[in-house]
Order: C-alpha cells, then structure tokens, then sequence
C-alpha cells in the first residue's frame, strides 16, 4: 500500500464520522500486517475473522475446519509441486491457490490438477470453491462471504440506514466483491468497481485505478 493512501486512511480512521474498514481474502493477521492502521476494523479470510474498533467474530463453521484444511494444504501443496509460480496458501480459515506467476500454458494443468485433489470434497459438500484473480479459493461450505460481512458490519458499528444512522460505502476490483456491492445496494449505499468499465459488475459506479481510489479516500477526509 503506498504511504500516502495509509495516511489518508489513518486521517479517516480518526474523524468520528467515519468508521473505516478492509475486507480482504487475505488472512487477517497477514492483512493487518500489510495495511498497519489503527484505529479501522479489518475482515480477513473474505470476511469470516472480523477484528478491530470494539468488534470481534470468527465464523464458527470455518473455525472448526482448520484441520482439514491443513490436510488439503498439504494435498495440494504436493500436487503442484512440480509447477512454477503456483502458491499453495494455506489461511487458517480458508486456503487459496495462486497461479497468476504461472505460464499460461500450465493453466489447464493447474486447473485439472486443483479439480482432482479437491473434487471429492467439493462433490460432497465438505468444501466450497470460489473463483478470483488468477486464483482458486477453498472456503468452509457456509453461507459468508464479502457480503455477508458488510452486513454484519454495517448492523454492528453503521446502525439502520432508513433512520440515517450510517451511508455504506464499499470499493473493490476483485469477483469476490460483488457480493460487497450487492449488500452495499440493498443498504443504499455507494458500491464502486475499480477497472475496466467494460467489465460487468454489481456495482453502480467505477473508478478506473486505485489512483483515482487515493483521489476519492483525499475527497472524504476534506468532506466538513
């Protein structure tokens, strides 16, 4: 994260109008790590561990199946061992396989190869598979998602919109982020896409880059 997006972050994180937060797939440790801001609440593994500013969840699903995942890590892990540029990420609550470093010409492989090993749980329900950026995702087979924790949120820390208690506003440029948007919708807040215009999305906005994200983040800390 460049420096100058982290101090627009902290600048909002202490205006008491705002409540800040990141909902990532990241796991949350490694989240926070990376972001270092105080002050904001942090969602990792694609909102499944919520922590920060007074508020604290673990979906309780996910937290029972660490150790399967750990085994599948390790299926995995094996697997793919033999390709280059694919990491086997184990996240605690979820696990992902990252081929975005990987020769196109390997990426069938991959795919066949992560369908394999994972297929049989997928098939029997003891897993869910989701999609990103060059990226498969093994979450626990429960009904959360980005969306689901923007609701959480939102109804913990944001109160009732119809009363005017809180505006949601949600930015992301990843698939799993539609289901931020959607929830943002129901809540009428502002959802915004960023990239591609061209690419369809639950969004009713978009910004182009993140360039013009630090642009937007400028525009509400100078909002009085």
């Amino acid at each position: 994260m460049p420096e100058q997006v982290r101090g627009l972050l902290r600048s909002l994180a202490k205006n008491h109008h705002y409540t800040v937060g990141i909902i990532s797939g990241r796991a949350l440790l490694d989240l926070m790590i990376r972001v270092d801001v105080r002050g904001i609440i942090y969602a990792g593994n694609h909102g499944m561990e919520i922590y920060g500013k007074g508020v604290s969840f673990v979906e309780p699903v996910a937290e029972g199946m660490q150790s399967l995942l750990r085994v599948l890590h390790h299926a995995l892990s094996i697997a793919l061992k033999g390709i280059k540029g694919v990491i086997v990420e184990n996240k605690g609550l979820s696990l992902s396989v990252h081929y975005r470093l990987a020769e196109e010409k390997e990426h069938q492989r991959i795919k066949d190869i992560f369908e394999h090993v994972s297929g049989p749980l997928h098939a029997g329900g003891g897993i869910k598979v989701t999609f990103g950026k060059k990226v498969y995702e093994v979450r626990p087979p429960v009904a959360w998602n980005k969306g689901k924790a923007v609701e959480w949120l939102v109804a913990t820390r944001g109160g009732d919109r119809s009363k005017g208690d809180a505006w949601p506003i949600f930015l992301g440029d990843d698939l799993t982020d539609e289901d931020g948007f959607a929830a943002v919708k129901e809540r009428q807040g502002l959802s915004v896409f960023v990239g591609d215009k061209a690419v369809a999305s639950e969004a009713d906005y978009y910004l182009p880059s993140p360039k013009e994200v630090e642009l937007l983040l400028r525009r509400l800390t100078e909002i009085r």
